[in-house]
């Protein structure tokens, strides 16, 4: 870890040793505990908590007041919303000490968590999926899917450019209004972007 390749502002804590990757923003009232990674080119906003053992991708956006606490791993190119909640026990009791029985949420890439959701501990967030704000969610969600509500369930589909996808039949070919790629279930229930690989980052977000 190299101070120089990173920014923490003066009220923030980075515990040593971590990885913060260059270019990454640490800004106020943060604390990055030992043993975090995280990747190039984040931004953490102010009262982020990021806990020991938790992984970081590339270009992550994390809103003011998120905790991301051991057992959570985010991949490159998610935003987390402010105020969004994670946990990491499913059964916590203030007498009763779990460390043992911590449960891994993983985030794929790209995906979108809104403002005030949590996400219940064990799920896996799909590539691109996006989280509506205030939703809260008890299991895995798919690539693309758009959930909503209190237990959040699926209601649609989001573009990989964050636009609700729509078809006029089953099956048939949806197209992101912003980029113009198509998009299709290529089996009921899983979405399939038909122009860019879902294992890798939009054009304007490879690294050089």
């Amino acid at each position: 870890m190299s101070e120089d390749s990173y920014f923490a502002h003066p009220s923030a804590y980075v515990d040593a040793p971590c990885t913060i990757g260059a270019g990454t923003k640490i800004w106020h009232f943060c604390h990055v505990m030992t043993g975090a990674v995280i990747g190039r080119g984040c931004v953490l906003g102010q009262n982020v908590m990021v806990a020991s053992g938790v992984r970081v991708g590339d270009n992550v956006k994390i809103q003011n007041n998120v905790s991301l606490y051991t057992g959570v791993e985010i991949e490159d190119d998610v935003f987390c919303g402010p105020s969004c909640v994670f946990t990491n026990v499913i059964n916590p009791r203030s007498q009763i000490v779990r460390h043992s029985q911590y449960q891994r949420t993983l985030v794929r890439r790209g995906a979108t968590i809104g403002a005030n959701a949590t996400i219940v501990c064990g799920a896996t967030i799909g590539r691109y999926a996006f989280i509506g704000a205030g939703a809260v969610v008890r299991g895995d969600v798919p690539d693309y899917a758009l959930m909503l509500g209190v237990p959040a369930v699926q209601k649609g589909w989001m573009s990989r450019h964050g636009h609700r996808l729509t078809a006029t039949e089953p099956s048939a070919t949806m197209h992101c209004p912003e980029s113009g790629w198509r998009y299709r279930e290529m089996t009921p229930g899983v979405l399939s972007c038909l122009d860019w690989p879902e294992d890798t980052a939009l054009p304007e977000f490879e690294a050089d």
